[in-house]
């Protein structure tokens, strides 16, 4: 009986210290285009293009499906865009007659060793601390992403003869970028 509780408790062991992080939102934007039509497939591919151009170091993209609710609901196909702990979800899609663009940006925290009760954190304090560097290259991979989806958004809106985005449209909207004081 023991070496059975044993075994269950590093099975539960295990389970934690992989799961799969969500991301701790940091920032996000939105925008409704009224009578906007485009391909969702071509407009993830041109975002994804201009990514490409800018050469952003260490960025991986790709394309994944997320249900909208539970299991049993349709999906919806979202960019993602990663540098190391960061990753934007870019969601673009027809709703009703208009289009719809958004992003989340996202830190996953720190790999395995954030799920450790209480060594965790203070692990990762010491060996992965907050620094002015890491705060400017978040902020540069948010600004470069950005700038790459409404570019792109503008491209279809101009090419369809809509008004463009204001400045005050354009901005994200900031969330407690990071949780430590420095």
């Amino acid at each position: 009986m023991l070496t059975f509780l044993t075994l269950l408790f590093l099975l539960l062991l295990f389970l934690i210290l992989i799961r799969k992080r969500k991301p701790v939102i940091i920032s996000h934007w939105h925008h409704l285009v009224q009578g906007l039509r485009v391909s969702v497939e071509d407009f993830y591919e041109e975002v994804d293009g201009l990514i490409d151009v800018r050469k952003i170091p260490d960025v991986k993209v790709w394309v994944e499906h997320f249900h909208e609710g539970g299991i049993a609901s349709a999906k919806r196909m979202y960019l993602l865009i990663s540098r190391r702990e960061y990753v934007f979800h870019v969601c673009a899609a027809p709703f009703g007659k208009d289009f719809f663009v958004s992003w989340w940006l996202g830190e996953i925290p720190s790999s395995v060793i954030s799920n450790i009760p209480l060594l965790g954190p203070l692990l990762i304090t010491m060996f992965r601390p907050e620094t002015f560097y890491r705060i400017d290259t978040a902020l540069m991979f948010q600004d470069s992403v950005h700038s790459a989806v409404v570019e792109v958004l503008d491209q279809k809106m101009k090419g369809q003869g809509l008004r463009l985005l204001s400045e005050s449209e354009r901005k994200p909207i900031m969330r407690e970028l990071f949780r430590k004081k420095m």
